[in-house]
């Protein structure tokens, strides 16, 4: 029985120190570029270190040849799903439930409103422009609920193409940067209360720094207001991933269909789902102290932009080409859709 178990861990060990020295080549890289992405991302926080991860690593692979080997594809590989689901646990326990339910009365019929029309014209307007399958509910997503974290959190359970999630993210990114240069002037020029200009700024802006920028240029309380509208809006990932997964196994089960006993629960409910929710209940019971979060968001962060480069590493400037100008002008009427809801809707309940 001896000698049997140590024949065991002897034909264990050789395979899991294979995966981590096949692995750790590309992780390696993603990591560095990472590094420096975040500190770029610090300089220019408008832009964010995640979207700088993605548009170095890209660049990177496309000016040295040497980074796009078969080698370094299983880090790369790595970067981009495993690391990039341990980032949504992380960034959950930034998420405190309490600060959810006190907001969440005020703003979520502006939330689900917006949610609403950002999914329903993903979906009308994707078919009308011819952008269909992944990279039409990667760019409804991330335009609905927050930008790269639900991008990221939907690439998870679908599997999109790195093209796809590239696509999308540029999408965003380029619609952030707008929303923080005329979002403030807007609000102004429509008289907008603070309070009014942190529900408008947390529900149709997409990416949490952009919100920041946006919402404390404009004065008061609206940078407070707005952050905590954006967290809350964060929320909304746990439904509709769990809604994709189920549509992505129905998809890849047999005959398209799905029965209660054979449904594949671990990819349904996927493990960093449960941590995500796990996290952010730690955090409403106090478990992290308040002095943790800078430095657990800044984990987080980092954790998606490494998951971003290792994305751009593997991504190919030619096969973005193919997709043509589509996705970008489909990114620009869900924005406009999504902010001018937004307005409407808290005209309509009375926070304007």
């Amino acid at each position: 029985m001896v000698s049997t178990a140590t024949e065991t861990d002897r034909e264990v060990r050789p395979s899991w120190q294979a995966n981590v020295s096949k692995r750790l080549p590309g992780l390696v890289i993603a990591l560095v570029v990472a590094a420096v992405a975040t500190v770029l991302g610090q300089f220019v926080p408008i832009v964010g270190g995640p979207v700088f991860g993605i548009l170095l690593g890209a660049v990177a692979a496309a000016a040295v040849p040497a980074l796009r080997g078969e080698r370094l594809a299983p880090g790369y590989a790595f970067a981009a799903k495993p690391v990039l689901q341990a980032s949504i646990v992380v960034l959950g326990t930034g998420l405190s439930l309490t600060q959810v339910v006190k907001v969440g009365g005020d703003s979520l019929p502006v939330m689900l409103g917006t949610l609403a029309v950002a999914l329903l014209g993903a979906w009308l307007l994707g078919r009308a422009l011819g952008v269909r399958g992944d990279t039409q509910t990667l760019i409804g997503v991330g335009t609905g609920i927050c930008g790269a974290s639900a991008i990221a959190a939907t690439t998870a359970v679908i599997n999109a193409k790195q093209t796809q999630v590239a696509y999308a993210i540029g999408t965003i990114f380029t619609f952030n940067i707008a929303a923080v240069l005329l979002f403030p002037p807007i609000g102004h020029a429509l008289g907008m209360s603070p309070h009014a200009f942190g529900l408008w700024s947390g529900t149709a802006i997409n990416d949490t720094s952009s919100v920041v920028a946006a919402a404390y240029s404009y004065g008061g309380d609206a940078g407070a207001y707005g952050i905590v509208v954006k967290l809350t809006r964060t929320l909304m990932l746990i439904p509709i991933v769990l809604v994709l997964a189920v549509l992505t196994a129905r998809k890849q089960a047999t005959g398209g269909k799905l029965r209660l006993r054979t449904m594949p629960w671990r990819k349904i409910v996927p493990a960093f789902l449960i941590g995500f929710v796990v996290a952010a209940t730690l955090d409403s019971l106090g478990v992290f102290p308040e002095s943790w979060h800078p430095v657990l968001s800044a984990v987080g962060t980092f954790l998606i932009t490494t998951a971003l480069a290792g994305i751009g590493l593997s991504l190919r400037f030619s096969d973005m080409r193919k997709a043509g100008h589509r996705p970008l002008l489909l990114g620009a009427l869900l924005w406009i859709a999504v902010a001018a809801s937004s307005l409407g809707l808290q005209a309509l309940t009375g926070t304007m």
